[in-house]
């Protein structure tokens, strides 16, 4: 959701509103909109025993150390899904981040977050690794926007060899399969490429999660993926804008919960929330503050389970794109607005305490 594609550039783009609630969620909506109740529980249980599908995902032991490692870090680590504050693509121009820009927003983001996810592995986001490595992140999942481009490949395999205790993963593509800028068979002789180049690598693709589900077009992908990465944005459900709160944070828990009977690898909610504004659709930052606040509670993160905030910043530059009139909250994502002053959803969190200097 962060990027998405036009003419070789990156922007910020709007999935159709409905989009995820197109699938066939059946159980997750009724563990949402039945909250609680015996019957509809039993219900919701009955259903999943009938239509429970065996756990699907690549076991290989070249992978398995740097899936204990991004398993640590899910368990106990705090990622944040990060866009420099400079990359910016206006009237399909991008503005290529810098990278005093980048050190200024991740010295900003340490204080709190230990580990990242990316969306691209160009403009400029070549200088991540090495500053996030300096800056002692213990994690950092590498977003490659465009999986056919081979540019864009090489910069993140490169990235992962320089720095090995860094990369836990790269992700190939970001909504491609949504938004139809790669198939699946493309994507298949991707991730065949990059195992050849990095056996030890484990590597995942970012969709809505009702593209996991049974029939979904992700769904082929899943016995290839090492690990998994999945949206679950209430706010683009029918039902969010008459719901109270605690409901859209008990949808990405149970969405959780029916992901993983399908895929047995560690799965990482890279997006969720909600945004802090505009003011005018009963967006707030104290609002924002209290979903994550609820999450916390309610989502506990494990080696094979957590969540990532998003994002990092804001982003008014894309109040200028033409989807904007339809969804003027895409500028208000971040936890920090766009000078990196910190939000309340980002003050609730205690300072992290620096891992001793690696050697």
């Amino acid at each position: 959701m962060e990027l998405s594609g036009i003419s070789g550039t990156l922007r910020r783009g709007g999935r159709p509103f409905n989009a995820e609630i197109r699938a066939p969620l059946l159980p997750v909506l009724l563990a949402v909109l039945a909250l609680p109740g015996p019957i509809r529980a039993a219900a919701i249980a009955a259903s999943a025993a009938a239509s429970a599908p065996h756990a699907q995902c690549r076991r290989d032991s070249a992978t398995a150390p740097a899936l204990q490692r991004l398993g640590t870090a899910l368990a106990s680590g705090r990622f944040v899904a990060y866009t420099p504050t400079t990359l910016q693509v206006v009237n399909g121009r991008t503005t290529q981040a810098d990278p005093a820009s980048i050190r200024a927003d991740l010295a900003v983001l340490r204080e709190r977050f230990d580990a990242l996810i990316t969306y691209t592995a160009l403009n400029g986001a070549q200088a991540i690794p090495a500053i996030a490595a300096q800056l002692q992140y213990r994690a950092l999942i590498i977003g490659v926007w465009n999986p056919l481009d081979p540019a864009e490949v090489a910069a993140a395999i490169e990235a992962a060899r320089r720095y090995p205790h860094l990369v836990a993963g790269i992700s190939l593509g970001n909504e491609t399969l949504l938004f139809g800028r790669a198939s699946v068979a493309q994507l298949e002789d991707v991730i065949a490429g990059l195992r050849a180049r990095l056996p030890g690598l484990p590597l995942s693709t970012t969709e809505p999660f009702h593209l996991f589900l049974a029939g979904g077009a992700g769904a082929p992908l899943l016995p290839q993926l090492d690990f998994l990465l999945i949206n679950v944005h209430p706010l683009f459900q029918s039902w969010f804008r008459g719901a109270p709160q605690g409901t859209g944070v008990q949808f990405v828990v149970n969405v959780g919960r029916q992901i993983a009977e399908r895929f047995c690898g560690p799965i990482l909610v890279k997006e969720t929330g909600e945004p802090s504004g505009p003011a005018g659709s009963g967006f707030t930052p104290q609002r924002q503050a209290g979903f994550y606040r609820l999450l916390r509670q309610q989502f506990r993160s494990t080696p094979q389970s957590a969540f990532a905030y998003f994002t990092a910043f804001d982003a008014p530059w894309r109040a200028a794109e033409a989807s904007a009139a339809a969804h003027p909250e895409e500028s208000f994502w971040g936890l920090y607005d766009e000078r990196r002053v910190p939000k309340p959803a980002a003050l609730d969190l205690p300072p992290l305490t620096l891992p001793p200097a690696r050697r």
